[in-house]
């Protein structure tokens, strides 16, 4: 199994963009239990838009709900994407309905395997907790 983040002192500070609010405090409680700190949940890409302006310095990545109060998510993704942050998009859609421009995110279906989140953490480089 992949060490997860928590393990090397590194567990880092993400972003959870998330409107269904039994999802959003599920993965909430799965990063925290991994020593990573939440930044949110936002239930509005209104509120993920301003997390990432105010916690950006912090943050080392994101989990967005690709629909988030039937308002896509891609802005978020964008802002993340201008301040070199990793995201992944959680969703019940199929990849064809994710727009080409983020064809390459990765994609995990809900309810998200916890397994494959840690995988995906454990590959994502710390950037506000690097031990030196």
């Amino acid at each position: 199994m992949a060490e997860s983040p928590g393990s090397n002192g590194r567990g880092g500070c993400f972003l959870i963009v998330e409107d269904e609010y039994l999802i959003a405090a599920d993965l909430a409680n799965s990063l925290e239990d991994l020593g990573i700190e939440v930044v949110g949940p936002a239930a509005s890409v209104e509120e993920g838009l301003e997390l990432v302006k105010t916690a950006g310095d912090r943050l080392d990545g994101a989990l967005l709900d690709v629909n988030v109060r039937n308002e896509p998510v891609y802005p978020v993704a964008d802002a993340l994407a201008a301040r070199g942050l990793p995201f992944l998009f959680t969703t019940g859609y199929d990849a064809m309905a994710i727009p080409a421009p983020y064809a390459t995110a990765p994609r995990f279906e809900k309810p998200v395997d916890k397994e494959r989140l840690i995988r995906w953490l454990s590959d994502v480089p710390r950037c506000a907790t690097a031990v030196p």
